[in-house]
């Protein structure tokens, strides 16, 4: 890793990412705007059950405690901030067998063991230089979906974050993937308007593997 990776990575292990998780409370209305965004996203599958779905960055859950309420798949978690992988257990959300430390560039799965592996606003916190590798491993754990729900922008750009530099980065993450990961087919796409949905003004990216 760079030295800038490595300060990325300390920074959400540390104080910075215990912070991140106290102001990300599941509150109802953001459990609700989740929903919504999930039944959505899950739409586009025409109705095909998904047997075991992934989150990179799950932080305390707040999209795995929507999917749990929309399947019946089998839900893991990889989160790099040991506090918020303690109030996944804590919660209930998940038990502690299917909460695992980590980062996205180095996933503890073999190949294609989950039928979705996703992102959700975590792609834009990875350093440019560790965003190929996690790019490449979350499509290797992947059966059949990948999807990232992420900031977009036409062209790569880097902005202040809570006043810290290196940690947040936007560009067009869909066309990366297909840039990166060659294979992949767009299965849908959209955009969630901060306005009409409560959420972030999102945009998505859904890919079948061949």
């Amino acid at each position: 890793m760079e030295q800038g990776t490595n300060r990325a990575l300390d920074a959400w292990q540390g104080a910075f990412g215990d912070e991140y998780t106290k102001r990300n409370a599941p509150l109802p209305e953001a459990l609700g705007a989740r929903l919504k965004m999930w039944s959505r996203i899950l739409s586009s599958l025409d109705g095909a059950p998904l047997d075991s779905v992934l989150e990179v960055g799950a932080n305390l859950g707040l999209n795995l405690r929507a999917l749990r309420l929309l399947t019946q798949a089998t839900l893991t978690a990889v989160e790099p901030n040991a506090s918020a992988r303690a109030r996944l257990v804590e919660d209930g959300v998940l038990p502690a067998g299917r909460v695992h430390g980590g980062v996205g560039s180095k996933l503890p799965f073999a190949d294609a063991s989950h039928d979705l592996v996703f992102t959700s606003g975590v792609l834009i916190h990875v350093p440019p230089a560790d965003l190929a590798a996690t790019c490449r491993e979350i499509v290797r754990v992947a059966r059949r979906c990948v999807l990232a729900v992420e900031y977009n922008s036409e062209q790569p750009v880097e902005l202040p974050y809570r006043n810290h530099e290196g940690l947040l980065f936007k560009r067009d993450f869909g066309q990366f993937y297909l840039d990166t990961c060659p294979g992949l087919r767009v299965r849908d796409y959209g955009f969630f308007w901060r306005p009409a949905t409560g959420l972030d003004n999102l945009t998505w990216w859904l890919f079948e593997k061949p």
